[in-house]
């Protein structure tokens, strides 16, 4: 099956951090020069100078299609779009491409997905939110990115929430986590909205953000698993608190503590709100934070580029904090849309971001993709903790609010667990049991074999091999095939003898297993 695929071998020199290259790679990137298109650039190229770093090119319009369809919506595109896209010789295509992508409803699938992960958004053991909970608080995460609510709204209604965890689905956050003290409370908060893991502070400094959360209660009702989250009335008198950044403050009795902190947290000269969103987005966009890993800020683990993350942070608060103008900002960006094949080695060239990091699609986008390719989606179903749960397979994997649902698939490929919020929670990491399920999977094959969308590119195509070569590459990467590529699959089919549907499983299953459609490049 090798020589069918002859040119994807490239892709591996990125994947493997081999010697950098110094000839153009068809079809993955064009012979551009780095050309700032805005501060973002200015600011990486600069860096990478005084560094010594070599940008990588341009990427192909073939493999931006793809990356920014998987980045943004998690999603293949179809034959159709990658074909329309390559074929269209708008200068302005990308950033038409962009915007079109964000007003999709599969963005606010696709990043719900991520802040269910990092918001623990989880049934069962330890998180415990129950499965009523869970849907109203996946629902109303998906609707706020939908709507593109404002981050620091959106932080405010997290921290502030008091209520039902059925009829106000933000004060979930406060039940999603493991702990109901305020020690625990505080350290959620700092993890999620600040960035950091306050285990690595000072005792002292821990017990002084806890009085925020001291006042937090928790109650039950008569209805099944419906519980109220609520501030405690008794505590009434004054108190004081410290900020992380060490300004104290006087509780005047009666006043929330948590709105006193959120009034702190979101305010424009915070050091960690607005920077720690905009490295979270950079690093899932990049492949890497800024500051990495995302959630670990402390001194001793600077920024690879300061001006860089004060710049994002900057355009946040001065967009009131619309985040998806930081999407944009990011993904028309020259550093963004580098070829993923670097033209320097070592840890700098990673840092300073000289080429696009080369990922393993995420267990459900994997998935996904391999149920659109075969026309068929799956199902999940979970009868523990009642009630019995039910997800009809016309849904998206990504669109799975319960991260207690699960798969023998989605855990074989790195499904987080989502019990701390942790980045680190998910795993993309190829293992030897996963290459071995791709190429041997009686599922992967029963999808192949009696995919109605491989069988109509048979019917399009006929007898003509070139063609249903285009279909097919066009399909599964979201590119044509190279001139060689075409020119081994007709020495294979006439080799073999083959007829025009068991040439294209064969493709198919080939082009499945290379690292070309497994990865994002």
């Amino acid at each position: 099956m090798r020589r069918l695929v002859p040119t994807l071998a490239v892709i591996a020199v990125a994947l493997t951090g081999n010697a950098a290259r110094s000839q153009v790679v068809y079809p993955f990137e064009v012979d551009d020069g780095f050309t700032p298109l805005g501060p973002i650039d200015v600011s990486v190229m600069n860096l990478q100078r005084d560094k010594g770093v070599r940008p990588a090119r341009l990427c192909s319009d073939e493999v931006f299609v793809r990356r920014v369809f998987l980045d943004v919506i998690g999603e293949l595109p179809t034959a159709d779009e990658a074909r329309a896209f390559i074929t269209d010789n708008r200068a302005d295509k990308r950033a038409v491409l962009v915007d079109d992508l964000l007003q999709r409803d599969a963005f606010a699938d696709y990043w719900a997905l991520k802040w269910c992960d990092l918001l623990r958004v989880k049934s069962e053991f330890p998180i415990n939110l129950w499965p009523n909970a869970v849907q109203a608080y996946h629902q109303w995460i998906r609707e706020s990115i939908r709507a593109n609510k404002p981050y620091d709204e959106f932080a405010r209604e997290l921290l502030t929430s008091s209520g039902s965890n059925f009829r106000v689905p933000e004060v979930n956050f406060y039940r999603a986590i493991q702990g109901r003290t305020p020690a625990d409370i505080a350290a959620a908060v700092a993890l999620t909205f600040m960035g950091v893991r306050i285990d690595n502070w000072s005792e002292e400094r821990r017990a002084s953000m806890a009085p925020f959360f001291c006042r937090v209660a928790y109650k039950k009702t008569k209805e099944w698993k419906e519980e109220i989250v609520y501030l405690d009335p008794a505590p009434s008198g004054a108190m004081d608190a410290i900020f992380p950044d060490n300004t104290p403050v006087h509780i005047q009795p009666g006043q929330d503590p948590r709105r006193v902190f959120a009034d702190w947290l979101i305010t424009p000269d915070n050091p960690w709100f607005a920077w720690n969103i905009v490295n979270r987005v950079w690093g899932w966009l990049m492949g890497r934070g800024i500051v990495h890993e995302p959630d670990d800020v402390r001194p001793d683990n600077p920024p690879s580029n300061p001006e860089l993350l004060e710049y994002l942070a900057d355009e946040l608060v001065n967009a009131n904090y619309d985040l998806e103008h930081v999407y944009r900002l990011i993904l028309n960006s020259r550093t963004y849309q580098q070829s993923s094949i670097p033209r320097s080695e070592g840890p700098d060239a990673q840092a300073q971001f000289a080429y696009y990091p080369v990922r393993r699609l995420e267990a459900e986008v994997l998935s996904d993709a391999l149920c659109w390719i075969g026309g068929e989606g799956e199902s999940y179903s979970s009868a523990i903790p009642e009630p019995w749960t039910y997800t009809p397979d016309s849904a998206r994997t990504v669109c799975l609010a319960d991260g207690s649902i699960t798969s023998s698939f989605l855990e074989m490929f790195g499904r987080p667990a989502r019990d701390t919020g942790l980045e680190s929670e998910r795993n993309n990491q190829p293992t030897d049991a996963q290459l071995l399920y791709l190429l041997n999977s009686s599922d992967i094959q029963r999808k192949i074999e009696r995919s109605p969308r491989l069988r109509n590119l048979v019917q399009l195509a006929g007898r003509d091999l070139p063609e249903l070569g285009d279909l097919i590459y066009l399909t599964i990467l979201s590119r044509f095939p190279a001139q060689d590529e075409l020119v081994a699959l007709d020495e294979y089919a006439r080799a073999a003898g083959l007829g025009p549907k068991q040439v294209l499983d064969d493709i198919a299953w080939a082009l499945i297993n290379s690292k070309e459609f497994l990865y994002r490049h």
